[in-house]
């Protein structure tokens, strides 16, 4: 569609020309965003990874809701049309309040959480009715998992396993000594006493580890994570909706980090398995004041630049108008 001016004509893109957002508390998330880049290929995305604040897995409920909404109102300035939540503490624990803020701001687009997907993939794929959860602190203690498999089937059992520094470990990028596969081991064995089928990827770092998770857990034991089940969703959601984007060649892919750029792509890289090019960096309120937090390997400054100039790359104006 075209609107014209005296001076100018402003090519105004479709509903379904506009992108997909994803965002998580650090690299992870790309791990989803890759899968949807292979099944979803002609699809614009824009990914937000909240570094500063890394990890989420030890956040309190509270604190994990104002972020998500901090960052869902954000995305909503890039004129999205459909959000993923690739985070599972973030899925667990404010999925409802984001959808329930979209609903008051009137900014009519569906919300995708990971949690949902790699359970029924799960539960479809257990022969045992055994399946094991590999998650952080904060996502075993929201129950989600728990809920979520009971209302997939009720004769499932569940057994989860916190695992605290697993998501660090491999944020950090360093690589694996005995520590680490020691570490690895002892969330493991749990779920090897119980004898399970199937293990749950409860946090989308995770996937960078399965081989050594598939060495500690057997080769018999399926690994599950959501990645597959998030793009199958965001396929059958815009097809609902008639937003599919009709282009016939590959779409555009642009990322955005709270914290250090440099780490974002060295670390992004890898995960994403793909080149990132350009990360641009945002400065969201509340990950400001916390940019001193020494958890997070991310916090360093940066030129890179600012949330204005980079909040309206994709030349869309307000979602909420267009919504």
């Amino acid at each position: 569609m075209e609107t014209a001016s005296s001076d100018t004509i402003t090519i105004v893109p479709t509903l379904a020309e506009q992108p997909v957002a994803v965002f998580d508390s650090g690299v992870g998330g790309l791990t989803v965003l890759h899968e949807l880049l292979v099944s979803l290929p002609t699809e614009d995305y824009v990914y937000l990874g909240d570094t500063a604040r890394f990890p989420y897995g030890d956040r309190t409920l509270e604190e994990l809701q104002a972020f998500s909404l901090e960052i869902t109102e954000h995305l909503l300035e890039s004129d999205v049309k459909l959000l993923v939540v690739a985070c599972n503490a973030a899925s667990s624990a404010a999925l409802g309040v984001i959808e329930a803020h979209l609903n008051a701001v009137g900014a009519e687009i569906d919300v995708i959480g990971v949690i949902s997907a790699s359970t029924q993939l799960a539960v479809a794929g257990s022969r045992t009715g055994r399946i094991g959860l590999l998650a952080t602190p904060a996502t075993v203690a929201s129950g989600a998992y728990e809920r979520a498999v009971r209302s997939a089937d009720p004769h499932v059992h569940l057994e989860s396993v916190s695992c605290p520094d697993l998501a660090p470990i491999i944020q950090s990028g360093s690589p694996f000594d005995d520590g680490v596969v020691e570490t690895v081991r002892g969330y493991c064995a749990p779920l090897r006493a119980v004898q399970v089928d199937t293990v749950i990827l409860g946090c989308t770092h995770y996937p960078l580890v399965a081989p050594l998770l598939q060495r500690m857990l057997g080769r018999g034991v399926q690994l599950m994570s959501s990645g597959t089940g998030v793009a199958r969703g965001v396929e059958r959601a815009l097809a609902a909706r008639g937003l599919l984007n009709p282009r016939e060649d590959e779409g555009d892919y642009r990322f955005r980090c709270t914290g250090d750029v440099k780490s974002f792509r060295a670390l992004g890289t890898r995960f994403l398995q793909m080149p990132l090019g350009e990360v641009e960096h945002v400065d969201l309120a509340s990950a400001a004041a916390r940019a001193g937090d020494a958890r997070s390997p991310f916090v360093r400054s940066t030129s890179s630049p600012s949330l204005k100039q980079s909040s309206r790359r994709w030349g869309h104006g307000d979602a909420r108008d267009n919504l």
